[in-house]
């Protein structure tokens, strides 16, 4: 075995548990982008969806880019095929010009309703792995490690 080989394989334990949340986690999406694939739809755009919903149906764009995790640049790239689809309306923003609004609309919220609880019993039969208590002890785990 030479170095480079050694250095990917024999990891400190605290590497390995990073690999193993970051594989673990790869396979708990991929289980949703699978139903959301098998559904015709796009996984990424139903989490734009989501995060409108969450803040009540309305957003601002830098707002809905840094929830979702991509620059303000690429949230456009997003936002242009759910609008042409009739799954959100861009309007000016009431009391700054300058300003754009996003807002799901009643075809954007079916949506979600009628595909959301079958997402969620998809991701769900994947955390059927774990009992309640391994649930509630992940999820202390995780927000601790959310605080960085």
């Amino acid at each position: 075995m030479d170095d480079l080989q050694k250095y990917v394989l024999e990891l400190p334990l605290r590497n390995e548990v990073f690999f193993a949340l970051v594989g673990a986690t790869a396979n708990a999406v991929a289980v949703s982008e699978k139903y959301w694939h098998a559904q015709g739809l796009n996984g990424a755009r139903i989490r734009v969806l989501v995060e409108i919903a969450k803040q009540g149906g309305t957003i601002l764009p830098s707002l809905l880019a840094e929830r979702i995790g991509v620059t303000k640049a690429n949230i456009s790239l997003l936002l242009t095929p759910l609008e042409r689809d009739g799954y959100i309306t861009r309007a000016g923003h009431a009391r700054d010009g300058r300003k754009t609004v996003i807002s799901l609309t009643g075809t954007g919220r079916d949506l979600l309703t009628e595909q959301l609880p079958g997402n969620r019993e998809a991701v769900a039969a994947v955390m059927n792995r774990l009992d309640e208590w391994e649930l509630q002890q992940l999820l202390e785990l995780l927000n601790k490690l959310g605080k960085i």
